[in-house]
């Protein structure tokens, strides 16, 4: 009786431990999921060279202490953006992937082709449910 009653609460224990092991991996598929969806969202939003709607992304906190100026605005006009090539975002913890991205720029004006490196920090904001970008748009300025 006590031998069926040690496997009894060894099998709930099991049972128990596997179920949040699955909830764990769907919240984590989820998550997966929701930052696909956000890196390709951004990746387009840049690609077409619309710095308001990129900075939608960036993380509000990082907007309030550094916001987007009339002089940004301007600068993204000035350029086409010819390429964004991204690497996989690579998992720094549970809630936060860095991701470098080559992105191609061409001056409307002077038709100079260059391109920058845009070494991004995305974070999951637990209360909000999504990524934000915490490290800014691009600095299209750097040669």
């Amino acid at each position: 009786m006590l031998r069926r009653a040690a496997v009894v609460a060894v099998l709930s224990t099991v049972l128990l431990a596997a179920c949040a092991l699955d909830q764990t991996i769907d919240k984590m598929k989820g998550r997966e999921t929701l930052l696909d969806e956000t890196l390709r969202g951004y990746a387009a939003t840049i690609r077409w060279g619309d710095p308001t709607q990129a900075f939608a992304y960036v993380d509000p906190t990082y907007r309030e202490a550094h916001p987007l100026t009339e002089l940004d605005v301007a600068r993204f006009k000035q350029v086409q953006i010819t390429a964004y090539n991204d690497q996989l975002p690579v998992p720094v913890n549970e809630n936060e992937v860095r991701q470098t991205v080559e992105i191609g720029l061409v001056n409307i004006n002077t038709q100079g082709a260059r391109s920058i490196i845009d070494h991004q920090v995305w974070h999951y904001d637990e209360k909000a449910k999504r990524w934000w970008l915490t490290t800014g748009l691009p600095d299209i300025t750097r040669h």
